[in-house]
């Protein structure tokens, strides 16, 4: 399982009812039904990834989540996570407006942009990183939006969404104590509780 799924269980209680927008092929969703007894739906736009979800016996929903959430009434889910896929949508304060319209509390947890070396990556090379994190090359990569931990605090300050817990992945699986300190420099990846 991807880290920061591992750090996100803790704020999934059993027995609660779980949106996964871009859930991919469904493993964590069939992960939270098997050992956290979650009442997951996903919601997914890929083919492959539907076909796959559904083979592990889970509901999925074909949907972009650009085009809005509107065919889920208010308050449906208690969680509504969006892993790894904030950079990848057209309206990210959209989405995250409507993650908390359906959902009492949401988890989004993105690859941090401003980590160092993204950074060094394009001051010394002058191109743009490609790593394991982000394996794609400027001109095919599914990142449209290019975020920062700094940046996202700050959309959901003029939002007025609240941060209830802030939790990063440095580069390895030890304690992030770099990453901890000073997040938008050394975390690889955020992640983030939130509600309104």
């Amino acid at each position: 399982m991807r880290q920061d799924l591992k750090h996100i269980l803790r704020w999934i209680a059993p027995r609660s009812r779980v949106l996964d927008l871009g859930c991919g092929d469904g493993e964590f969703l069939e992960f939270l039904r098997d050992k956290r007894l979650v009442r997951g739906t996903g919601l997914e736009i890929d083919q492959d990834n539907i076909t796959a979800t559904i083979s592990r016996g889970l509901d999925v929903i074909e949907q972009d989540m650009d085009a809005g959430l509107g065919n889920f009434p208010d308050n449906s889910f208690d969680i509504v996570v969006l892993a790894l896929a904030l950079q990848a949508v057209h309206y990210p304060d959209r989405v995250l407006e409507e993650m908390l319209r359906i959902g009492r509390e949401g988890i989004v947890t993105f690859p941090n942009f401003g980590h160092w070396r993204c950074r060094l990556s394009l001051g010394l090379d002058g191109r743009m990183p490609v790593s394991d994190l982000m394996p794609h090359t400027w001109y095919d990569t599914p990142n449209i939006h290019f975020c920062t931990v700094k940046d996202f605090e700050e959309l959901c300050r003029q939002k007025g969404i609240r941060i209830l817990a802030r939790d990063v992945v440095g580069n390895s699986s030890r304690q992030p104590t770099l990453s901890n300190r000073w997040p938008n420099l050394f975390a690889t990846t955020a992640i983030y509780l939130i509600t309104r």
